[in-house]
């Protein structure tokens, strides 16, 4: 990495640091301030995380929004007492015993001990320094680092309030959890808060209800989406786009099960790496047999059920092992590489509950997969044309501003398979191609996945939220664990190496970012329906369904509107269908032959010939225009 950039990453983690200090500070504040409101409140933790801090609590009281305004009182209060976060550091004996006397995470001693703090203390190290902060009357347990002050949390707000577990664990307590955001000052909190208000009226589940994309329904269920119409338009929109640019490149499309055998993903490594975040597979025969020893219906049930119909399948997590065994199908010769396969294949991932939202975090998800086989020396220009690929489309979709994560192997840990020389070989690779691209790029260590390492485009929207998207992996390790080879100019077995690739990353979560990105309002060739035709009478009727087929076999996506509704309410409801070309035919137009043009962002654009109007409509969608080109 350059010297420039290294000066950039410190000062990012530098300001970052800062504001995690502050939100954290601004976290006991918060504490302090519930525990003044309700002295019985038993505290658990409450650290800074992105976009701000919360704290864990357990309390009869249930707090709700309309307790907001009582806590951000109180903080102001001790905001305006400008207390000095001071820093103690004690033995083991003595944190217990303010344990013990109820005044960790409390305004001083109290009847019941502090539960959750004498059970932190049992996760401290015994070689490892025990801190404590006050603040005021405030004591708690903490590791610190604060503010000087109190005073320095000035621009604060409660924003919400759920139900957690402690320390993440169903069987603990159940705990509410108050959240709240903190910045250096009111300026940076108000755009913070216009930021979410903007947010809440692009969010991809509201807009996509209105525009009929797509649907959630629990007799199907949870984190299962329903593609409706208009969103399987927009979908199959992109996937044309990103086909067409794989067929200049040489990719062959494939297709595979939506399942596989228990013991494909144990090769690969997916099971048991993933375990935790896929579908149980469907228990064998000898697993089934013991289960069923001691239930009469359930050995009835399996008794019926055909020998190996059921054993050892589970949901596919993940399309490559799939490929390697396409690939693996055939003897290649170096002369055949590289050999490109892609899928818009759909894999399976068990999300908790409260983890899944709309169509960004799904159970079910479709990746616009590819995975390429080829030799060290291709290496590097496969690299380069799949950064190319990410660069196209977020270029098309005026993506322009996104920085480059380039995740890492952690050596000290032992969840990555295969040798030390591959994996330096994978991130050198990585870290040629990012310097080529010429992008910012930061290097994560420890984010790489279990077989090799990844580069993540992290694009920025329209409203500054950061989201992942185009994903590209070198892998040394799959080929080996399933002893894929080619034959090399010498006559002789190589090992080819493998890229993983998806620019899209699943058509869910990135359909459901352009939703908020667009805020429905997509460029034209995106559009589910592009044109609306609005004849002002029933007498223009025959020249408006005319309209519609012209513009239907040029291939432009339209729907003529023969409602009874007056010429304002057809262009009202148009507009709030989000369509970006509006055509109103009256009397005078049908005789003329014209039409008069109206574009969902630019109001009324005039009169011109129908056939020039198709014309530029038609080439706008064949360019993927970002723009409209009236």
């Amino acid at each position: 990495m350059s010297e420039q950039k290294e000066r950039k990453t410190l000062e990012e983690r530098n300001q970052a640091s800062d504001l995690e200090r502050l939100r954290h500070s601004c976290a006991h504040v918060l504490a302090a301030a519930i525990c003044r409101l309700w002295p019985q409140a038993q505290l658990a933790g409450g650290p800074s995380v992105e976009n701000g801090f919360y704290y864990d609590v357990e309390l009869d009281h249930r707090i709700s929004t309309d307790d907001f305004a009582a806590i951000e009182a109180e903080m102001k209060k001790i905001v305006k007492e400008n207390q000095t976060f001071v820093r103690e550091t004690v033995t083991r004996q003595q944190a217990l015993e303010l344990a013990e006397s109820g005044a960790l995470g409390a305004n001083g001693p109290r009847p019941e001990a502090s539960r959750f703090k004498i059970d932190l203390l049992q996760d401290i190290p015994e070689d490892e320094e025990i801190s404590i902060y006050r603040n005021g009357d405030f004591t708690d347990l903490c590791a610190g680092p604060h503010v000087g002050r109190t005073g320095n949390c000035k621009a604060f707000k409660v924003m919400s309030v759920a139900s957690a577990f402690y320390k993440g664990d169903k069987t603990r307590p159940g705990l509410q959890r108050i959240y709240g955001t903190c910045f250096p000052n009111r300026t940076q909190l108000d755009e913070h808060l216009q930021r979410l208000e903007e947010a809440k009226r692009r969010d991809h589940r509201r807009v996509g209800k209105e525009m009929g994309l797509f649907a959630i329904d629990e007799a199907v269920g949870q984190g299962l989406i329903l593609w409706k119409p208009k969103g399987a338009l927009i979908r199959r929109s992109l996937q044309d786009f990103i086909t067409e640019e794989l067929d200049k490149l040489g990719y062959s499309q494939v297709y595979t099960p939506h399942i596989g055998k228990l013991d494909l993903y144990r090769t690969s490594g997916h099971f048991p790496y993933y375990q935790e975040s896929q579908f149980a597979p469907i228990p064998e025969r000898d697993t089934l047999e013991r289960l069923c020893e001691e239930n009469a219906t359930c050995a009835e049930l399996f008794n019926g059920l055909s020998t190996g119909s059921i054993e050892g399948y589970m949901l596919k997590p993940m399309n490559c092992p799939h490929h390697i065994k396409i690939y693996a199908s055939d003897a290649h010769s170096y002369r055949d590489l590289p050999v490109r396969l892609a899928e818009f294949g759909t894999v399976y991932r068990w999300e908790q509950s409260g983890e899944l939202g709309g169509m960004t975090r799904v159970r079910g998800f479709t990746q616009d997969d590819a995975h390429i086989f080829c030799t060290p020396d291709q290496l590097s220009n496969e690299i380069q044309q799949c950064l190319g690929i990410v660069k196209v489309i977020l270029g098309t979709l005026g993506m322009k501003d996104y920085r480059v994560r380039l995740s890492l192997r952690d050596p000290s840990s032992d969840k990555y398979v295969g040798s030390p020389e591959n994996w330096d070989k994978a991130e050198q690779a990585l870290r040629d191609a990012a310097e080529w691209l010429g992008a910012d790029y930061s290097e994560e260590e420890g984010e790489a996945a279990f077989y090799g390492p990844k580069i993540d485009f992290i694009v920025k929207d329209v409203i500054g939220r950061e989201w992942q998207l185009g994903t590209v992996q070198v892998d040394y390790n799959l080929p080996e664990r399933f002893d894929l080879h080619y034959t090399g100019s010498d006559n002789k077995p190589h090992r080819p190496v493998m890229v993983h690739r998806a620019p899209f990353g699943s058509m869910e979560r990135f359909t459901g970012l352009l939703i908020e990105h667009f805020e429905g309002k997509f460029p034209t060739w995106l559009a589910p329906e592009q044109v609306r035709i609005l004849p002002i009478s029933d007498k223009v009727s025959e020249t408006a369904l005319a309209h519609r087929a012209t513009l239907a076999n040029a291939g432009v996506r339209v729907v003529a509107d023969q409602s009874p509704d007056k010429i304002g309410a057809k262009i009202r409801n148009a507009q709030l269908d989000r369509v970006p070309y509006m055509l109103v035919l009256g009397q005078k137009e049908a005789e003329e032959g014209t039409v008069s043009v109206r574009h969902r962002d630019r109001g009324d654009l005039g009169s011109m010939p129908f056939e020039q109007f198709v014309s530029i409509v038609t080439q706008e969608i064949a360019d993927r225009s970002i723009s409209p080109m009236i």
